[in-house]
C-alpha cells in the first residue's frame, strides 16, 4: 500500500521490454533430425511505470513469465529489446562504469525460496554484510558489524543470530534474513519475486506486514511478482495482469478488484474461493497457458476466452485505456 513517501514520479520505467530465448536442440541433433531452430518469446513488449514509494504488482498464472520480467528489471537477464530506466537513466548488464554501479545498489531482489537464495556455507552476518562491503567500501569492519546488527533488528531478528547458519532458521526467519540482505545496500527499489509463496500461511502475513512496515519507514518502492490475488490486494497500489508474456490489463488495485475489464482478469478473480458461500460460484474458463514456443495467433488468450471473435484470432490487441481486449474496446471507449 502507498507510503507517505509516495509520489507520482516514476522511479522505474519499463519500455517495450522483450526477451527471446533460443531453446533449440544441439546443432548435431538438428542436422540429423532436420529440425530448425526454436525460439521462445518469453516477454513480448512489456511497458509499465512504478511510482516512488508505491507497490506495483504483476500477477498471472504460472507460465506467464512474470519472473523473467523481474530478473530483467534488476539486470540479471539482458532484454532482447526494450529498455529499463531508473530515474530516467537506462540500465544494462553490459555497462561496468561507476554510474552503473551506483544504479545497481539502488535495486535489490527478494527471491521465492529463502533457503536456496542464501549461501548455506556462510554465517548470517557474512550474508548480510556482503552488500555493505561491496557498496560501502569506506566502512571499517566494526562499522560493518554494527550495521549488520541494525539490519537484523530492523527485520525482527536478534543481532546475535548473525553467528548462525541458514539451516538453523525457519522459513520465515530465512526470509527475514533475505530482506535484511536486500536492505543492506540501502536500495530505493526492491523486486519481490513470490516472496511468501514458499512459506506457511501463518508466516506469510508476518512477512507481508514486515514489508509494508519497512516500506512506510524507509520509503521503499516494490515491484511485486505474485500469483496470489490476496497478497496482491493487500500489498499493491497498481496491478499489471500478465498472460503469456504480455500485459493484458494495468490499473489501480481497487479498480481491478471492483471492476475487472479483461476476461483473463475476470477468470483469475472468479477462481478465488468464496469462503462465505454467499454468492454462487461462477463458471471459470477451462484450459491452461499455451506453450510460448508456439503461441496462438492474434490474441493469445482467445482459445480460453468466452468472448473470442474472428478478430481476436487474427489480430493481437493493443493496450488501450489500460486494457488489451478487442471484445471490450467499444465498451471501454464509451465508459471512459
Amino acid at each position: 500500500m502507498t507510503s507517505h513517501f509516495a509520489t507520482t514520479d516514476p522511479i522505474i520505467k519499463v519500455s517495450d521490454l522483450k526477451r527471446t530465448f533460443d531453446v533449440s536442440d544441439a546443432w548435431l541433433t538438428r542436422v540429423v533430425s532436420r529440425r530448425k531452430k526454436q525460439f521462445l518469446r518469453a516477454v513480448d513488449g512489456i511497458s509499465f511505470e512504478v511510482n516512488r514509494g508505491e507497490t506495483f504488482a504483476i500477477v498471472g498464472e504460472s507460465g506467464s513469465e512474470k519472473s523473467t520480467v523481474a530478473r530483467m528489471v534488476v539486470g540479471l537477464i539482458q532484454p532482447t529489446e526494450g529498455q529499463v530506466a531508473v530515474d530516467g537513466v537506462p540500465i544494462t548488464t553490459r555497462r561496468k562504469d561507476a554510474g552503473m554501479q551506483s544504479l545497481r545498489h539502488r535495486m535489490q531482489m527478494i527471491f521465492q525460496d529463502p533457503y536456496a537464495s542464501l549461501n548455506p556455507r556462510w554465517r548470517i552476518d557474512r550474508i548480510v554484510a556482503e552488500p555493505i562491503r561491496k557498496f560501502k567500501t569506506d566502512l571499517s569492519e566494526q562499522q560493518v558489524s554494527d550495521r549488520v546488527g541494525e539490519l537484523l533488528s530492523l527485520v525482527g531478528l536478534h543481532p546475535e543470530f548473525g553467528t548462525k547458519y541458514p539451516h538453523q532458521f525457519s522459513g520465515g526467519q530465512r526470509q527475514r534474513v533475505a530482506i535484511a540482505r536486500a536492505l543492506a545496500s540501502e536500495p530505493d527499489l526492491i523486486v519481490c519475486d513470490e516472496p511468501t509463496s514458499a512459506l506457511d500461511v501463518s508466516v506469510q502475513a508476518q512477512i507481508l506486514n514486515l514489508m509494508r512496515d519497512l516500506q512506510e519507514r524507509l520509503g521503499l518502492t516494490y515491484l511485486l511478482i505474485s500469483h496470489d490475488l490476496a497478497v496482491v490486494r493487500h500489498m499493491s497500489d497498481q496491478v499489471g495482469v500478465m498472460y503469456l508474456g504480455r500485459l493484458v490489463e494495468v490499473r489501480p488495485t481497487r479498480e481491478i478488484f471492483a471492476d475487472p475489464r479483461h476476461p483473463y482478469t475476470q477468470m483469475l478473480l472468479d477462481a478465488v474461493p468464496d469462503l462465505t458461500m454467499d454468492v454462487p460460484r461462477k463458471t471459470t474458463v477451462a484450459g491452461e497457458v499455451p506453450s510460448p514456443i508456439n503461441p496462438p495467433s492474434g490474441c493469445t488468450y482467445h482459445p480460453r476466452c468466452p468472448l473470442a471473435a474472428d478478430l481476436c484470432r487474427k489480430v493481437a490487441p493493443q493496450l488501450i485505456n489500460n486494457v488489451a481486449c478487442h471484445a471490450n474496446a467499444g465498451k471501454l471507449a464509451t465508459d471512459d
